[in-house]
């Protein structure tokens, strides 16, 4: 054993102490004692030469150094787990497929379609995480990925998915009781609601519907989309969204369109994956299935604009 290189019983005790803040949820969770983690907390500190944790009334407190730390170990158990879980599927049709997915895009859209792709292929392990920006595939134990954006990305293949319609919405509350819609020279001036990680959709979104997009970037900013969604049923303001995201809303009347235009983004939604990966069946029927829920995605978006 090299010096430096913590047993990962250990590593697992710390990790999940830190991220659970308990020693007793930490030893619920590993099915251990709660003696047994703490012996293996203070075995950790032995080997590294330093205090983790502050101990006080027998409350456990991460140092910031240990907190640090605690993140960097989560990630690597985290790639350990599904490389382990990789080699032992290997041989056998079927086996673990790891797809990257955009959170909101995940929760309300994919994840309620996926029964249907995993009786189909019940040998397949799914295992979803969560990505918001392109990443380096060969620093990351993953198969595929869904990007929303353009089709760049170093050293993959991008294959188109579907496009993305965004409308502004509102609460029922921000608009009057006798009032169907707002010009869009009126939005302007309600609270414009902003998803960090795309500043100027609502700039594009006034300028398409011939509206000078003064104050286009201002206003309170949520860096998911679940977030964005969840402001605007609490009357916050005026949000602009993917359609086929917010369809049940819209359907119930929790949310109201506040002008009947509809921006089709440049960017658009695509399956990723390197070029070693373009054989894996894995990847080939997930990718295959992904462009039929797409397609009757679009079809749906179409009838409800007529």
């Amino acid at each position: 054993m090299r010096r430096t290189l913590p047993p990962t019983s250990s590593l697992a005790c710390f990790e999940s102490t830190v991220r659970l803040g308990s020693v007793t949820l930490a030893a619920e969770e590993l099915n251990l004692t709660q003696s047994a983690v703490s012996k293996r907390l203070s075995g950790l500190e032995d080997l590294l030469g330093r205090k983790l944790f502050t101990r006080e009334q027998r409350q456990l407190t991460p140092t910031p150094a240990a907190r640090e730390y605690a993140k960097e170990v989560s990630e690597i158990i985290n790639r350990l787990e599904i490389s382990t879980a990789r080699l032992i599927s290997q041989g056998r049709h079927g086996g673990v497929l790891t797809v990257a997915i955009l959170p909101t895009f995940g929760t309300r859209w994919l994840v309620p379609r996926l029964s249907e792709f995993l009786s189909e292929h019940p040998l397949i392990e799914l295992n979803l995480i969560s990505k918001i920006s392109p990443f380096d595939f060969e620093n990351e134990v993953t198969d595929l990925a869904i990007h929303f954006g353009l089709p760049e990305w170093d050293k993959a293949h991008c294959e188109y998915l579907m496009d993305e319609a965004v409308v502004a919405v509102c609460a029922p509350s921000v608009l009057e009781l006798d009032q169907p819609m707002m010009q869009a020279n009126e939005i302007a001036s309600h609270t414009l609601i902003q998803h960090t990680t795309r500043p100027y959709l609502w700039n594009d979104w006034l300028k398409s519907c011939g509206t000078r997009p003064v104050g286009a970037t201002v206003g309170p900013r949520f860096e998911f989309y679940a977030h964005v969604i969840e402001a605007a049923l609490a009357g916050i303001g005026v949000a602009v969204l993917p359609e086929f995201l917010i369809q049940n809303e819209l359907e119930r009347g929790m949310l109201r369109l506040a002008h009947e235009h509809r921006l089709v983004c440049k960017e658009r939604y695509y399956a990723v994956y390197p070029a070693k990966n373009s054989h894996n069946s894995n990847v080939v029927d997930f990718v295959n299935w992904l462009k039929i829920k797409c397609e009757e995605q679009t079809q749906l978006s179409q009838r409800a604009e007529l």
